[in-house]
């Protein structure tokens, strides 16, 4: 007996080499199902591809203008100025185009997260088994280093945009999948049983009175989703993404501390802008909660 714990403290990853088999298990995907991933990985890169076209051939003002719209719209006229004011200071220090190749990459990894997160976050709000089977999961998602997944990402994929956003997919479903799934159990019983009362079926049920009830807790799912899309985005430049995030490793790599507060900046405008817009959709249109800038 003490031979064995000698031996296992001496050298303990001879008894769990949780690693090589992490390495195997990959390595045996990339063996056995290297045409799927090369499917999955045009998919995504075409599909990330013509929402960065879209937003880049759009003219400046355009944008600009889209964005003061929907801030008078969403929340008030002083966010609308900061707004102005936030491109404008983008525009100004020459960051257009990179930020713009960011909320490509974040919009296209947001809408990939919520296609897979709000259908599981509505199963696990129907199933107690797949709820308790899902949270860890969950938990093991949110509290992964981000850094790790980009390891698998670039070994599946390749470098590029599309490692970088399915990378950012793996970080950033999770609140979309615990939101809808919180928003939806919250639901008052009462509200659901009036509805079976009126004949609704499951689906009805569901469309008609769960999801328009539970929608502020689907949309702070979005929003979160979004912030930490941004987050990872940005990390993600570490295999090829693109975008601000390239500048920021950039500045890193120079000890350019100039060019990384110029695309920090960037960074934070932009994140301040999606964050207060996809907030506002769980309120009423200028709500008073919304007019703090």
């Amino acid at each position: 007996m003490n031979d064995f714990w000698q031996k296992f403290i001496a050298n303990p990853h001879d008894f769990l080499p949780i690693g090589e088999w992490v390495n195997d298990f990959i390595h045996f995907l990339l063996d056995n199902n290297g045409g799927a991933f090369d499917a999955i990985g045009k998919t995504v890169d075409l599909f990330a591809e013509n929402v960065e076209v879209a937003l880049l051939s759009l003219p400046v003002w355009l944008v600009i203008g889209f964005f003061c719209a929907l801030g008078i719209w969403r929340l008030t006229w002083r966010f609308s100025l900061f707004v102005l004011a936030a491109f404008a200071l983008i525009l100004g220090t020459g960051f257009w185009a990179q930020t713009i190749a960011t909320l490509a990459l974040t919009l296209s990894a947001t809408i990939i997260s919520l296609l897979l997160g709000v259908p599981v976050g509505i199963w696990c709000a129907r199933s107690r088994r797949v709820n308790t089977l899902v949270r860890p999961v969950l938990d093991f998602m949110q509290t992964m280093p981000a850094f790790v997944y980009l390891i698998p990402a670039a070994m599946f994929f390749g470098l590029g945009r599309v490692p970088g956003i399915l990378a950012t997919v793996v970080f950033a479903v999770p609140p979309a999948v615990r939101l809808t799934s919180l928003g939806i159990r919250q639901v008052n019983k009462e509200q659901v049983e009036a509805g079976h009362a009126f004949g609704c079926t499951p689906t009805q049920l569901l469309f008609k009175v769960q999801l328009p009830i539970a929608l502020p807790a689907i949309m702070a799912g979005v929003n979160q989703t979004i912030m930490m899309a941004l987050s990872m985005v940005i990390i993600a430049s570490m295999v090829g993404a693109g975008g601000l995030g390239n500048d920021v490793l950039a500045s890193i790599q120079r000890l350019d501390v100039g060019l990384g507060f110029e695309s920090g900046l960037a960074v934070v405008l932009l994140a301040i802008i999606l964050d207060r817009l996809t907030e506002s959709f769980g309120r009423g249109p200028s709500s008073p909660q919304g007019g703090g800038h």
